[in-house]
């Protein structure tokens, strides 16, 4: 038996904003799945990935009105980009500015930067080794 990852769920309070925003990152939109429990539409799932890859993030928009709090115990998720300069200047034309500038955690070590989604989680970009 193989295991292998398969998503990571979100709790967002506007899909539009939220799918936009990890399109803005390069995912595709894959799938929607409506939760109905009891007759009534409780949650929408939104399912997007990156081109050629199987793992993807779970958007979940709960129909009540939820409001969330990002909590302590979540850092992060992480995106390997080509070109860091390219996709910043990508999202900027989009309204979607790093936290701050690039930089490298170590010498020589790989360049990266954080961008926020409409709900305020935290990504990650990293510019690939070699690129």
């Amino acid at each position: 038996m193989t295991n292998r990852f398969l998503h990571t769920m979100i709790r967002i309070t506007d899909p539009e904003k939220s799918r936009a925003f990890y399109e803005a990152l390069g995912m595709e939109s894959r799938r929607e799945s409506p939760i109905v429990r009891n007759g009534e539409l409780e949650a929408t799932l939104y399912f997007l990935g990156f081109p050629g890859q199987d793992e993807e993030v779970e958007l979940t928009f709960n129909h009540d009105g939820s409001t969330y709090d990002l909590g302590t115990g979540y850092g992060h998720i992480a995106i390997g980009v080509d070109d860091l300069d390219a996709t910043l200047a990508n999202l900027a034309e989009q309204g979607i500015e790093p936290e701050r500038a690039p930089y490298q955690v170590r010498e020589g070590g790989s360049w990266l930067c954080f961008v926020r989604d409409p709900d305020g989680y935290r990504c990650e970009l990293i510019e690939k080794p070699g690129a």
